[in-house]
């Protein structure tokens, strides 16, 4: 009993206090440590390794309407893509700008860790995709991946026609994309917002869709692509609802190449078919704008 009374009264010291706080905040600054030492010396490679996810793990959820001191461009003509696709700079504009030989024709909203974005560089090799994500960390993994990509395959010049930047699109998507520009837009495993209080934060919303089909030109896809039927009939039933849209037969969807990529290439896919879920597919055809 007395020894009991005894090892209490030593844990409640204060220099015991102090050295177990201590021991408590030492964990996770070490994990801290260990990713920025990854990060530099992977930075620092002559011939990068891919990256390795664990070293850039963020939570699933963002709130997009917090201010997250995002850099966005004061409208698409401003927009630098230089250090985006160094390989299709074409020359040197007034003011400094540079200027690409092609512009950027189909965004991955919400890309997650990328493995849409690499399995659709090398099926279309002549267009720009790129790949845009909200969390900070999960954006950096992306750039890393690519840039691996594209050192490892430098001979045959793959994957020089994608690329990654963080961006809060539903804020900030026509701060990127002129009208008309886009051709195609994937919206993969979106955040369901489970809760009716949170429905507004969907990607996909009466006012939204009147965004995507600013940037999209006339004959473009929407793809879209979850394993929540609730968030299935939601976007289907706000694309029905658009004047802009109209649904892609079962048919031609299937046919699309994209279709195939999109079901097995992603990540929160992978997932999905490790679990033997059942994933909801939908692609929505750009009309074109009536005579006024």
């Amino acid at each position: 009993m007395h020894n009991n009374l005894a090892s209490q009264t030593e844990l409640q010291s204060p220099s015991v206090l102090y050295l177990l706080n201590l021991a408590i905040m030492v964990g996770p600054a070490n994990k801290r440590q260990k990713r920025e030492e990854y990060r530099t010396a992977h930075r620092e490679e002559a011939a990068p390794e891919l990256p390795k996810k664990k070293f850039y793990r963020q939570r699933a959820h963002a709130n997009p309407f917090s201010d997250h001191q995002l850099t966005y461009p004061i409208s698409p003509e401003t927009m630098d893509w230089s250090p985006y696709y160094p390989a299709f700079v074409l020359n040197v504009a007034p003011g400094g700008t540079q200027t690409l030989s092609k512009d950027v024709e189909v965004a991955d909203i919400g890309c997650g860790f990328g493995g849409l974005l690499v399995a659709l560089a090398p099926k279309l090799p002549d267009t720009l995709l790129l790949g845009m994500e909200i969390r900070s960390q999960v954006t950096e993994y992306v750039q890393e991946r690519i840039k691996a990509l594209r050192a490892q395959n430098a001979d045959a010049h793959l994957y020089q026609n994608a690329a990654c930047l963080r961006a809060n699109t539903m804020k900030f998507l026509p701060n990127f994309f002129r009208k008309y520009q886009l051709l195609k837009i994937f919206l993969c495993f979106p955040d369901p917002h489970f809760k009716a209080r949170k429905h507004k934060a969907r990607i996909v919303s009466a006012t939204l869709n009147s965004e995507y089909a600013y940037v999209v030109r006339p004959g473009g896809i929407i793809y879209t692509i979850t394993d929540v039927e609730d968030l299935h009939n939601w976007m289907v039933q706000h694309f029905d609802s658009h004047p802009s849209f109209q649904r892609v037969p079962e048919d031609e969807q299937e046919a699309d190449e994209c279709v195939s990529v999109m079901r097995t290439e992603t990540e929160e896919g992978k997932k999905v078919e490790r679990n033997k879920g059942k994933k909801f597919v939908a692609l929505f055809r750009r009309l074109e704008d009536p005579e006024w």
